[in-house]
């Protein structure tokens, strides 16, 4: 992320998608950025003053209530983006504050 979006971040990722924030080490919270965990989905953003955002790369989270959550995005300002469908997933991508794209999943019933 680029510096100085720790709020934004906090905003998005802890807000909107749920994920809790925790404390970095001391020894990299002087860098600036946050860490986002949630059982096993940990994101970590740090700062990069060349900053340039993953438009292709990218994470996917999978969720369990999705219809949920995109009202949840909607709300905050965030527009989700359907793609292409994917056998046994509802799948959308959202981008992040600073333009990162993130997959959101979640299993079909049945699968």
């Amino acid at each position: 992320m680029p510096p100085g979006g720790e709020n934004d971040a906090r905003a998005f990722y802890g807000d909107a998608l749920g994920i809790a924030e925790i404390a970095k080490p001391p020894h990299l919270a002087q860098r600036g950025g946050c860490w986002f965990e949630d059982g096993t989905v940990r994101i970590h953003l740090g700062v990069d003053p060349d900053f340039r955002p993953a438009r292709k790369a990218h994470p996917a989270l999978m969720v369990s209530d999705l219809a949920a959550l995109v009202a949840r995005l909607e709300a905050s300002g965030h527009r989700p983006m359907p793609d292409q469908p994917l056998e046994r997933f509802d799948r959308l991508y959202v981008d992040d504050p600073f333009g990162n794209r993130i997959e959101l999943m979640q299993p079909r019933s049945g699968f």
